[in-house]
């Protein structure tokens, strides 16, 4: 009942200008389908944070092979989303739904289970997430062989980075991460503009 969650949300989409320009024009973020994607198959962006966007187009610039094309111009995209039927991480619900997908990854899977590994230079914050990626699919092909709706979208927090401060669990780069599975969900896209009302890029 409280999984269709109201009004709109912000996203932001870091890419590289070109692919942004197309967008702004009428194309759609691409889906990643990355068997380590953090939330599984979709669209990803980040949610009210054009900045933390932005650093990780920049991330990717310097890391070529992160992504799947290369990023010369870092830019930044704005996105109306509604999340509809959104499968969303900050529920208890949700959480107890991923745990029993897991379940029945193990106990359906002929092979050994994947495994999330380390990102660059050991970086656990950038983790290549082969396992979570798994259990996610495993819970939207098990929702559709019940006969249940799919999720339009998953929303979930992350703490990444530092620590903010000695003795916090404050991370410096603590963000929300919502992936499109239903492209209808976008409303439309946007340049996304400074608190003065300037343009965030030129």
């Amino acid at each position: 009942m409280y999984q269709q969650l109201p009004s709109f949300v912000l996203g932001f989409h870091g890419c590289d200008r070109k692919v942004g320009e197309l967008i702004l024009a009428g194309e759609h973020v691409s889906p990643s389908i990355n068997d380590y994607d953090w939330l599984g198959e979709g669209s990803y962006f980040w949610e009210n944070s054009p900045e933390r966007a932005l650093s990780y187009a920049e991330h990717l610039q310097k890391h070529s092979k992160r992504g799947k094309g290369s990023i010369k111009d870092p830019f930044v995209v704005g996105a109306v989303i509604d999340l509809g039927l959104c499968l969303n991480l900050t529920d208890e619900g949700a959480l107890l739904q991923l745990e029993g997908a897991y379940e029945v990854l193990v106990t359906t899977s002929s092979d050994v289970l994947p495994v999330n590994v380390p990102g660059f230079n050991g970086d656990q914050d950038n983790l290549k997430r082969h396992l979570d990626c798994a259990v996610f699919q495993t819970l939207h092909h098990a929702r559709g062989e019940v006969g249940l709706p799919p999720y339009a979208s998953v929303r979930s927090p992350f703490l990444e980075g530092p620590e903010l401060f000695p003795g916090t669990f404050f991370r410096k780069q603590t963000h929300i991460q919502i992936c499109v599975r239903d492209v209808r969900c976008i409303k439309g896209y946007f340049r996304p503009l400074n608190s003065d009302g300037t343009l965030f890029q030129i």
